[in-house]
Protein backbone atom coordinates (compact mmCIF):
# COMPACT_ATOMS: atom_id res chain seq x y z
CA UNK A 1 0.00 0.00 0.00
CA UNK A 2 1.67 3.28 -1.10
CA UNK A 3 1.46 6.54 0.89
CA UNK A 4 -1.39 7.99 -1.20
CA UNK A 5 -3.46 4.83 -0.86
CA UNK A 6 -2.67 4.77 2.84
CA UNK A 7 -3.96 8.34 3.16
CA UNK A 8 -7.39 7.47 1.74
CA UNK A 9 -7.57 4.25 3.76
CA UNK A 10 -6.68 6.10 6.98
CA UNK A 11 -9.39 8.72 6.46
CA UNK A 12 -12.03 6.12 5.58
CA UNK A 13 -10.92 4.04 8.57
CA UNK A 14 -11.50 7.03 10.87
CA UNK A 15 -15.03 7.41 9.49
CA UNK A 16 -15.72 3.74 10.26
CA UNK A 17 -14.01 3.80 13.67
CA UNK A 18 -15.99 6.81 14.87
CA UNK A 19 -19.24 5.43 13.48
CA UNK A 20 -18.92 2.10 15.28
CA UNK A 21 -17.80 3.70 18.54
CA UNK A 22 -21.07 5.66 18.45
CA UNK A 23 -22.95 2.56 17.27
CA UNK A 24 -21.85 0.80 20.45
CA UNK A 25 -23.27 3.54 22.68
CA UNK A 26 -26.63 3.85 20.89
CA UNK A 27 -27.37 0.40 19.39
CA UNK A 28 -25.44 -2.19 21.38
CA UNK A 29 -26.33 -0.61 24.71
CA UNK A 30 -29.84 0.55 23.82
CA UNK A 31 -31.51 -1.84 26.26
CA UNK A 32 -29.13 -0.81 29.06
CA UNK A 33 -29.95 2.89 28.55
CA UNK A 34 -33.69 2.45 28.14
CA UNK A 35 -34.15 0.00 31.01
CA UNK A 36 -32.28 2.42 33.27
CA UNK A 37 -34.77 5.13 32.23
CA UNK A 38 -37.80 3.11 33.31
CA UNK A 39 -38.68 1.22 30.09
CA UNK A 40 -39.88 -2.40 30.26
CA UNK A 41 -38.52 -5.10 27.92
CA UNK A 42 -41.70 -4.85 25.84
CA UNK A 43 -41.39 -1.05 25.63
CA UNK A 44 -37.74 -1.40 24.59
CA UNK A 45 -38.82 -3.80 21.86
CA UNK A 46 -41.53 -1.43 20.63
CA UNK A 47 -39.19 1.56 20.54
CA UNK A 48 -36.51 -0.32 18.61
CA UNK A 49 -39.13 -1.76 16.27
CA UNK A 50 -40.48 1.71 15.46
CA UNK A 51 -36.94 2.98 14.82
CA UNK A 52 -36.09 -0.03 12.66
CA UNK A 53 -39.30 0.15 10.61
CA UNK A 54 -38.68 3.83 9.89
CA UNK A 55 -35.06 3.11 9.00
CA UNK A 56 -35.99 0.24 6.68
CA UNK A 57 -38.46 2.46 4.82
CA UNK A 58 -36.08 5.41 4.59
CA UNK A 59 -32.90 3.66 3.45
CA UNK A 60 -33.98 2.79 -0.15
CA UNK A 61 -35.57 6.22 -0.51
CA UNK A 62 -32.35 7.91 0.61
CA UNK A 63 -30.33 5.72 -1.77
CA UNK A 64 -32.63 6.60 -4.66
CA UNK A 65 -32.23 10.32 -3.97
CA UNK A 66 -28.44 10.04 -3.72
CA UNK A 67 -28.37 8.09 -7.01
CA UNK A 68 -30.07 10.98 -8.82
CA UNK A 69 -28.39 14.24 -9.90
CA UNK A 70 -28.63 16.86 -7.20
CA UNK A 71 -27.15 18.38 -4.10
CA UNK A 72 -27.46 15.35 -1.79
CA UNK A 73 -24.37 13.13 -2.01
CA UNK A 74 -23.17 10.25 0.15
CA UNK A 75 -20.77 12.55 2.01
CA UNK A 76 -23.29 15.33 2.60
CA UNK A 77 -25.93 12.92 3.85
CA UNK A 78 -23.51 11.51 6.42
CA UNK A 79 -22.67 15.02 7.65
CA UNK A 80 -26.37 15.82 8.07
CA UNK A 81 -26.96 12.50 9.85
CA UNK A 82 -24.18 12.96 12.41
CA UNK A 83 -25.36 16.49 13.21
CA UNK A 84 -28.91 15.25 13.87
CA UNK A 85 -27.63 12.43 16.08
CA UNK A 86 -25.44 14.87 18.03
CA UNK A 87 -28.37 17.23 18.62
CA UNK A 88 -30.62 14.34 19.66
CA UNK A 89 -28.05 13.12 22.18
CA UNK A 90 -27.80 16.60 23.68
CA UNK A 91 -31.59 16.67 24.09
CA UNK A 92 -31.54 13.29 25.85
CA UNK A 93 -28.98 14.62 28.33
CA UNK A 94 -31.60 16.96 29.78
CA UNK A 95 -34.66 14.69 29.40
CA UNK A 96 -34.24 12.22 32.25
CA UNK A 97 -37.86 12.09 33.45
CA UNK A 98 -39.80 12.46 30.20
CA UNK A 99 -40.35 8.96 28.81
CA UNK A 100 -42.34 10.16 25.80
CA UNK A 101 -39.59 12.58 24.73
CA UNK A 102 -36.93 9.93 25.36
CA UNK A 103 -38.92 7.46 23.23
CA UNK A 104 -39.21 9.88 20.30
CA UNK A 105 -35.66 11.25 20.34
CA UNK A 106 -33.97 7.90 20.96
CA UNK A 107 -35.97 6.31 18.13
CA UNK A 108 -34.90 9.11 15.78
CA UNK A 109 -31.17 8.90 16.52
CA UNK A 110 -31.29 5.08 16.49
CA UNK A 111 -33.00 5.17 13.08
CA UNK A 112 -30.69 7.75 11.51
CA UNK A 113 -27.57 6.00 12.76
CA UNK A 114 -28.72 2.81 11.04
CA UNK A 115 -29.80 4.68 7.91
CA UNK A 116 -26.38 6.06 7.09
CA UNK A 117 -24.52 2.76 7.51
CA UNK A 118 -25.12 1.64 3.87
CA UNK A 119 -24.24 5.16 2.72
CA UNK A 120 -20.76 4.67 4.21
CA UNK A 121 -20.37 1.52 2.11
CA UNK A 122 -21.59 3.39 -0.96
CA UNK A 123 -19.11 6.16 -0.13
CA UNK A 124 -16.27 3.62 -0.39
CA UNK A 125 -17.33 2.40 -3.84
CA UNK A 126 -17.85 6.01 -4.99
CA UNK A 127 -14.35 7.07 -3.96
CA UNK A 128 -12.77 3.84 -5.21
CA UNK A 129 -14.23 4.42 -8.68
CA UNK A 130 -13.03 8.03 -8.52
CA UNK A 131 -9.44 6.81 -8.19
CA UNK A 132 -9.06 6.97 -4.40
CA UNK A 133 -7.66 3.56 -3.48
CA UNK A 134 -9.06 2.37 -0.16
CA UNK A 135 -8.42 -0.95 1.58
CA UNK A 136 -12.08 -1.57 2.44
CA UNK A 137 -11.65 -4.78 4.42
CA UNK A 138 -9.02 -3.27 6.71
CA UNK A 139 -10.99 -0.05 7.23
CA UNK A 140 -14.21 -1.92 8.01
CA UNK A 141 -12.38 -4.36 10.27
CA UNK A 142 -10.81 -1.52 12.23
CA UNK A 143 -14.30 -0.08 12.55
CA UNK A 144 -15.26 -3.30 14.31
CA UNK A 145 -12.13 -3.05 16.45
CA UNK A 146 -13.27 0.44 17.48
CA UNK A 147 -16.61 -1.06 18.49
CA UNK A 148 -14.75 -3.73 20.45
CA UNK A 149 -12.56 -1.26 22.36
CA UNK A 150 -15.55 0.97 23.11
CA UNK A 151 -17.52 -2.03 24.37
CA UNK A 152 -14.69 -3.15 26.64
CA UNK A 153 -14.61 0.22 28.40
CA UNK A 154 -18.30 1.14 28.33
CA UNK A 155 -19.52 -1.73 30.51
CA UNK A 156 -17.33 -0.64 33.43
CA UNK A 157 -18.00 3.06 32.83
CA UNK A 158 -21.77 2.53 32.90
CA UNK A 159 -21.50 0.61 36.18
CA UNK A 160 -19.44 3.45 37.74
CA UNK A 161 -20.99 6.59 36.22
CA UNK A 162 -24.43 5.55 35.01
CA UNK A 163 -26.00 5.47 31.54
CA UNK A 164 -25.49 9.22 31.02
CA UNK A 165 -21.90 8.47 29.98
CA UNK A 166 -23.27 6.83 26.82
CA UNK A 167 -24.64 10.15 25.59
CA UNK A 168 -21.42 12.00 26.37
CA UNK A 169 -19.35 9.52 24.36
CA UNK A 170 -21.87 9.68 21.53
CA UNK A 171 -21.72 13.49 21.30
CA UNK A 172 -17.91 13.44 21.22
CA UNK A 173 -17.81 10.84 18.43
CA UNK A 174 -20.41 12.72 16.40
CA UNK A 175 -18.42 15.98 16.58
CA UNK A 176 -15.27 14.17 15.45
CA UNK A 177 -17.23 12.35 12.71
CA UNK A 178 -18.56 15.62 11.33
CA UNK A 179 -15.02 17.02 11.12
CA UNK A 180 -13.54 13.93 9.47
CA UNK A 181 -16.34 13.50 6.91
CA UNK A 182 -16.40 17.22 6.09
CA UNK A 183 -12.69 17.11 5.21
CA UNK A 184 -12.99 13.77 3.32
CA UNK A 185 -13.15 15.25 -0.18
CA UNK A 186 -12.27 13.68 -3.50
CA UNK A 187 -9.48 15.47 -5.38
CA UNK A 188 -10.75 17.92 -7.99
CA UNK A 189 -10.76 16.67 -11.55
CA UNK A 190 -11.18 13.00 -10.59
CA UNK A 191 -13.92 10.98 -12.36
CA UNK A 192 -17.09 10.85 -10.27
CA UNK A 193 -18.99 7.60 -9.77
CA UNK A 194 -22.16 9.32 -8.64
CA UNK A 195 -21.89 12.11 -11.18
CA UNK A 196 -24.31 14.30 -13.04
CA UNK A 197 -25.76 11.43 -15.06
CA UNK A 198 -26.92 8.89 -12.49
CA UNK A 199 -29.81 7.41 -14.42
CA UNK A 200 -27.76 5.45 -16.93
CA UNK A 201 -24.91 3.08 -16.29
CA UNK A 202 -21.81 4.59 -17.93
CA UNK A 203 -20.40 1.23 -18.89
CA UNK A 204 -23.29 -0.59 -20.50
CA UNK A 205 -26.22 1.86 -20.81
CA UNK A 206 -28.45 -0.17 -18.49
CA UNK A 207 -31.16 1.88 -16.79
CA UNK A 208 -31.23 2.16 -13.02
CA UNK A 209 -34.05 0.17 -11.41
CA UNK A 210 -35.47 2.66 -8.92
CA UNK A 211 -38.81 0.85 -8.70
CA UNK A 212 -38.65 -1.99 -6.17
CA UNK A 213 -40.67 -4.39 -8.36
CA UNK A 214 -38.35 -3.80 -11.32
CA UNK A 215 -35.37 -4.25 -9.01
CA UNK A 216 -36.69 -7.62 -7.79
CA UNK A 217 -37.38 -8.81 -11.35
CA UNK A 218 -33.86 -7.85 -12.39
CA UNK A 219 -32.12 -9.46 -9.40
CA UNK A 220 -34.41 -12.32 -8.26
CA UNK A 221 -31.74 -14.34 -6.41
CA UNK A 222 -30.72 -11.26 -4.47
CA UNK A 223 -34.36 -10.54 -3.62
CA UNK A 224 -34.85 -14.06 -2.24
CA UNK A 225 -31.63 -13.78 -0.28
CA UNK A 226 -32.97 -10.64 1.39
CA UNK A 227 -35.60 -12.87 3.03
CA UNK A 228 -32.82 -15.06 4.40
CA UNK A 229 -31.05 -11.93 5.63
CA UNK A 230 -34.17 -10.94 7.56
CA UNK A 231 -34.11 -14.35 9.26
CA UNK A 232 -30.40 -14.16 10.14
CA UNK A 233 -30.72 -10.73 11.65
CA UNK A 234 -33.87 -11.66 13.53
CA UNK A 235 -31.62 -14.00 15.52
CA UNK A 236 -28.63 -11.65 15.53
CA UNK A 237 -30.62 -8.69 16.85
CA UNK A 238 -32.35 -10.89 19.41
CA UNK A 239 -28.96 -11.57 20.96
CA UNK A 240 -27.61 -8.04 20.66
CA UNK A 241 -30.68 -6.08 21.77
CA UNK A 242 -31.36 -8.25 24.82
CA UNK A 243 -27.80 -9.35 25.54
CA UNK A 244 -27.84 -7.78 28.99
CA UNK A 245 -30.84 -9.95 29.93
CA UNK A 246 -29.17 -13.10 28.56
CA UNK A 247 -25.97 -12.30 30.46
CA UNK A 248 -27.78 -11.59 33.72
CA UNK A 249 -29.52 -14.96 33.34
CA UNK A 250 -26.04 -16.51 33.11
CA UNK A 251 -24.81 -14.72 36.22
CA UNK A 252 -23.09 -11.72 34.63
CA UNK A 253 -23.67 -7.97 34.48
CA UNK A 254 -22.72 -4.80 32.59
CA UNK A 255 -19.00 -5.58 32.82
CA UNK A 256 -19.52 -8.99 31.21
CA UNK A 257 -21.67 -7.28 28.59
CA UNK A 258 -18.70 -5.11 27.70
CA UNK A 259 -16.42 -8.15 27.48
CA UNK A 260 -18.91 -10.00 25.28
CA UNK A 261 -19.26 -7.10 22.88
CA UNK A 262 -15.48 -6.66 22.83
CA UNK A 263 -14.91 -10.33 22.02
CA UNK A 264 -17.33 -10.52 19.11
CA UNK A 265 -16.21 -7.21 17.65
CA UNK A 266 -12.44 -7.72 17.92
CA UNK A 267 -12.79 -11.08 16.14
CA UNK A 268 -14.28 -9.28 13.15
CA UNK A 269 -11.02 -7.43 12.40
CA UNK A 270 -8.88 -10.26 10.95
CA UNK A 271 -11.77 -11.68 8.92
CA UNK A 272 -12.78 -8.35 7.42
CA UNK A 273 -9.17 -7.43 6.73
CA UNK A 274 -8.59 -10.67 4.83
CA UNK A 275 -12.00 -11.18 3.23
CA UNK A 276 -10.89 -9.60 -0.06
CA UNK A 277 -8.31 -12.37 -0.50
CA UNK A 278 -10.80 -15.09 0.49
CA UNK A 279 -13.36 -13.83 -2.04
CA UNK A 280 -10.83 -14.34 -4.82
CA UNK A 281 -10.98 -18.07 -4.07
CA UNK A 282 -14.61 -18.51 -2.90
CA UNK A 283 -17.61 -16.71 -4.40
CA UNK A 284 -19.37 -14.05 -2.35
CA UNK A 285 -22.63 -16.03 -2.68
CA UNK A 286 -21.13 -19.12 -1.05
CA UNK A 287 -19.58 -17.02 1.69
CA UNK A 288 -23.00 -15.51 2.44
CA UNK A 289 -24.46 -18.99 2.88
CA UNK A 290 -21.54 -19.90 5.15
CA UNK A 291 -22.13 -16.80 7.27
CA UNK A 292 -25.83 -17.65 7.57
CA UNK A 293 -24.98 -21.07 8.97
CA UNK A 294 -22.73 -19.37 11.52
CA UNK A 295 -25.60 -17.09 12.64
CA UNK A 296 -27.62 -20.26 13.28
CA UNK A 297 -24.88 -21.96 15.33
CA UNK A 298 -24.24 -18.77 17.29
CA UNK A 299 -27.75 -18.59 18.73
CA UNK A 300 -28.11 -22.38 19.02
CA UNK A 301 -25.21 -22.45 21.49
CA UNK A 302 -27.01 -20.02 23.81
CA UNK A 303 -29.96 -22.38 24.25
CA UNK A 304 -27.65 -24.81 26.06
CA UNK A 305 -25.42 -22.23 27.79
CA UNK A 306 -25.33 -22.43 31.60
CA UNK A 307 -22.56 -19.91 32.32
CA UNK A 308 -20.66 -17.04 30.72
CA UNK A 309 -18.41 -19.61 29.02
CA UNK A 310 -21.35 -20.48 26.77
CA UNK A 311 -21.94 -16.78 26.07
CA UNK A 312 -18.33 -16.20 25.09
CA UNK A 313 -18.35 -19.33 22.92
CA UNK A 314 -21.44 -18.07 21.14
CA UNK A 315 -19.91 -14.63 20.62
CA UNK A 316 -16.84 -16.24 19.08
CA UNK A 317 -18.97 -17.34 16.12
CA UNK A 318 -19.15 -13.67 15.16
CA UNK A 319 -15.88 -14.57 13.42
CA UNK A 320 -17.84 -16.54 10.82
CA UNK A 321 -21.25 -14.82 10.98
CA UNK A 322 -21.40 -11.02 10.95
CA UNK A 323 -17.69 -10.63 10.12
CA UNK A 324 -18.16 -12.60 6.89
CA UNK A 325 -21.67 -11.41 6.01
CA UNK A 326 -21.06 -7.64 5.93
CA UNK A 327 -18.10 -7.50 3.50
CA UNK A 328 -19.37 -10.48 1.46
CA UNK A 329 -22.74 -8.76 0.96
CA UNK A 330 -21.00 -5.53 -0.12
CA UNK A 331 -18.87 -7.41 -2.66
CA UNK A 332 -21.86 -9.44 -3.87
CA UNK A 333 -23.82 -6.27 -4.65
CA UNK A 334 -20.83 -4.71 -6.39
CA UNK A 335 -20.23 -7.85 -8.48
CA UNK A 336 -23.79 -8.66 -9.53
CA UNK A 337 -25.49 -5.28 -10.00
CA UNK A 338 -25.12 -2.56 -12.60
CA UNK A 339 -23.34 0.54 -11.35
CA UNK A 340 -26.42 2.66 -10.77
CA UNK A 341 -28.22 -0.05 -8.82
CA UNK A 342 -25.40 -0.59 -6.36
CA UNK A 343 -26.26 2.13 -3.83
CA UNK A 344 -29.82 0.78 -3.73
CA UNK A 345 -28.48 -2.76 -3.45
CA UNK A 346 -26.42 -1.81 -0.39
CA UNK A 347 -29.45 -0.03 1.04
CA UNK A 348 -31.71 -3.07 0.50
CA UNK A 349 -29.24 -5.27 2.38
CA UNK A 350 -29.29 -2.87 5.31
CA UNK A 351 -33.08 -2.58 5.06
CA UNK A 352 -33.38 -6.38 5.28
CA UNK A 353 -31.06 -6.33 8.30
CA UNK A 354 -33.24 -3.64 9.80
CA UNK A 355 -36.49 -5.50 9.10
CA UNK A 356 -35.02 -8.53 10.83
CA UNK A 357 -34.45 -6.23 13.79
CA UNK A 358 -38.04 -5.01 13.62
CA UNK A 359 -39.50 -8.52 13.94
CA UNK A 360 -36.97 -9.35 16.62
CA UNK A 361 -37.83 -6.20 18.61
CA UNK A 362 -41.56 -6.82 18.39
CA UNK A 363 -41.41 -10.50 19.29
CA UNK A 364 -38.36 -10.89 21.54
CA UNK A 365 -39.37 -8.42 24.23
CA UNK A 366 -42.84 -9.93 24.54
CA UNK A 367 -41.52 -13.51 24.72
CA UNK A 368 -38.90 -12.42 27.25
CA UNK A 369 -41.46 -10.72 29.51
CA UNK A 370 -44.00 -13.56 29.37
CA UNK A 371 -42.03 -16.79 28.79
CA UNK A 372 -38.37 -16.10 29.59
CA UNK A 373 -34.93 -16.33 28.00
CA UNK A 374 -34.90 -19.90 26.66
CA UNK A 375 -38.18 -19.74 24.67
CA UNK A 376 -36.92 -16.51 23.13
CA UNK A 377 -33.65 -18.15 22.06
CA UNK A 378 -35.43 -21.23 20.69
CA UNK A 379 -37.60 -18.96 18.54
CA UNK A 380 -34.52 -17.19 17.20
CA UNK A 381 -32.79 -20.50 16.43
CA UNK A 382 -35.75 -21.80 14.40
CA UNK A 383 -35.95 -18.57 12.39
CA UNK A 384 -32.19 -18.66 11.70
CA UNK A 385 -32.48 -22.27 10.48
CA UNK A 386 -35.21 -21.24 8.03
CA UNK A 387 -32.88 -18.48 6.84
CA UNK A 388 -30.12 -20.97 6.07
CA UNK A 389 -32.46 -23.03 3.88
CA UNK A 390 -33.59 -19.93 1.98
CA UNK A 391 -29.99 -18.73 1.54
CA UNK A 392 -28.90 -22.06 0.08
CA UNK A 393 -31.74 -21.87 -2.44
CA UNK A 394 -31.04 -18.25 -3.40
CA UNK A 395 -27.25 -18.40 -3.66
CA UNK A 396 -26.67 -21.98 -4.88
CA UNK A 397 -29.82 -22.97 -6.80
CA UNK A 398 -31.15 -19.81 -8.44
CA UNK A 399 -29.31 -18.27 -11.38
CA UNK A 400 -27.08 -15.35 -10.38
CA UNK A 401 -27.30 -12.23 -12.52
CA UNK A 402 -24.01 -10.52 -13.35
CA UNK A 403 -23.51 -6.78 -13.41
CA UNK A 404 -22.45 -6.91 -17.07
CA UNK A 405 -25.57 -8.74 -18.28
Amino acid sequence: MNNKNGFWTLRYTLINALYFAAFCTIHALAAVYLLANGFSNTEVGILLAVANITSALCQPIIAGIIDKPGWLTNRRFIIIAVMIIMCGSLILMVSHDNKILIFIVYAIIYMIQFAYQPVMTALYFEYEKAGCKIYYGLARGLGSASFAVTSAFMGGLVEKRGVGILLIINVITMVLSAIVVFTFKKPEGEPVANGSDKNLDNTNGVEAHNNFIDFVRTYPAFAVFLIATICFYFAHNMINDFMIQIIRNLGGGEKELGYSNFLQAILELPVMALIGFVLKKISSGKMLVFSGAAFFVKILILIFATSMVGMYTSQSFQLFAYAVFIPAAAYYVNETMSEHDQVKGQAYVTSAITIGGVFSNLISGVILDHLGIKPMLITGTVVAAVGVVIAVYAMMVMKQKKATE
